[in-house]
């Protein structure tokens, strides 16, 4: 059966918007409060949400002059796909919520821009409109999809088999949310989906049975948490699945180290956007550790306050092969739909280009730690949220 897409909506981009921070200012005039608060806003005092932005803000570029930059380029290599740029397009649930055309206009701003693409579980657009969307491009990136283990383990095989079906190229498991984090913006809202905006997905889904709790005991650890997925989980979607299968949530590095162990085909290093535990490290500090542990043994990526090309060449000299931009994706959707989409991913591109011209490196190879001056006083000491 051939998948009907839509036309999108057609939108301009302001001559004014210079800089991701633009299509943020933008992006807040046109959500309303609840929008607003689900897609800005983090977890608790949000001490993680600020430091992720922080922690690129602290650390220092050495630039290096007269090197040969004629022929540069940002290619780069992951799971043996050759990508135009290392910059994916992190997964976001309810896109719909932000713009219409949700993650149609998403998807495809990212075939235009060469961006790979990680699809939400919780997608307001079903999966294989969204395949049918980016695949037919011939320059596009990878196309992933996330996944929540859910209760029902048939289910999740299915919506496995649904992935692989439509064309996606890896699956990227979650292991940070067991549960959501204690996010006061949203609560203080009174967040709750739009109608007709839901995890279409999902849809058919059916709710666990209650359990009846008895005095003292938690809803959480008694009841919620009775589903919480483990390494063993891990071990069986790699067993029901042809894909390469990444983790998507590791801060610490005897995780990863397991991670390794168990041969998942690589890590994000991510704190949720710090919509999950608060306090929970920045990954500009994280991703280093990380790197030191698994010494090349698999790739990292890395989300998590990435706003600027030069975010993304200090990410490369901390040992990430990619990273995943996620606010400012929505950002852009939210005011100018997938013109805005495709314009904070050509800033980005455009900006690590500069970045690179500016420190003498004419390919991302040339991103090591020398390129950062004094990296492990400014990494390796805790940062502080400003």
């Amino acid at each position: 059966m051939t998948t009907k897409i839509p036309p999108l909506q057609r939108h301009s981009i302001l001559p004014t918007t210079a800089s991701l921070a633009d299509h943020e200012r933008l992006a807040q005039q046109q959500l309303d409060a609840n929008a607003w608060a689900y897609f800005s806003g983090g977890a608790a005092d949000e001490i993680t949400l600020r430091a992720n932005r922080s922690a690129w803000d602290g650390i220092t570029l050495q630039p290096r002059v007269l090197r040969p930059l004629a022929g540069g380029h940002t290619r780069t290599t992951l799971l043996g796909r050759t990508l135009a740029h290392p910059i994916l397009l992190a997964p976001i649930a309810f896109q719909r919520m932000a713009h219409p055309d949700g993650e149609l206009a998403t998807a495809y701003a990212a075939a235009a821009l060469g961006a790979g693409m990680v699809l939400s579980t919780q997608s307001s657009t079903a999966l294989e409109a969204v395949a049918a969307a980016l695949l037919s491009d011939a320059g596009r990136g990878p196309l992933w999809f996330q996944l929540y283990l859910q209760h029902d383990r048939g289910f999740t095989r299915e919506l496995v088999q649904r992935a692989e079906a439509a064309g996606y190229e890896a699956l990227v498991l979650t292991v940070d949310a067991p549960t959501s984090g204690a996010r006061d913006r949203e609560r203080r809202t009174g967040f709750r989906l739009p109608p007709g905006i839901a995890a279409v997905n999902l849809a058919s889904l059916v709710a666990p049975p209650l359990i009846e709790l008895r005095p003292g005991q938690s809803a959480l650890f008694d009841d919620l948490l009775q589903q919480a997925p483990t390494w063993d989980d891990v071990i069986w979607l790699q067993s029901i699945t042809r894909l390469p299968v990444l983790l998507k949530g590791v801060l610490h590095p005897q995780d990863a180290l397991q991670a390794v162990a168990l041969q998942v085909a690589g890590l994000i290093v991510s704190n949720h956007g710090g919509r999950t535990l608060d306090t929970a490290p920045a990954t500009a500090y994280a991703l280093p550790r990380i790197a030191d542990a698994v010494q090349g043994a698999l790739p990292l990526l890395v989300d998590g306050g990435i706003r600027r090309g030069t975010d993304v060449l200090k990410a490369m000299a901390l040992g990430a092969s990619a990273v995943l931009l996620g606010r400012p994706a929505i950002y852009g959707l939210a005011h100018a739909g997938a013109a805005g989409v495709a314009h904070v991913l050509r800033l980005l591109r455009d900006e690590l280009e500069i970045a690179m011209a500016l420190t003498g490196c004419s390919a991302l190879a040339q991103a090591t730690p020398a390129l950062l001056d004094s990296p492990r006083q400014q990494i390796f000491t805790p940062l502080r949220a400003g």
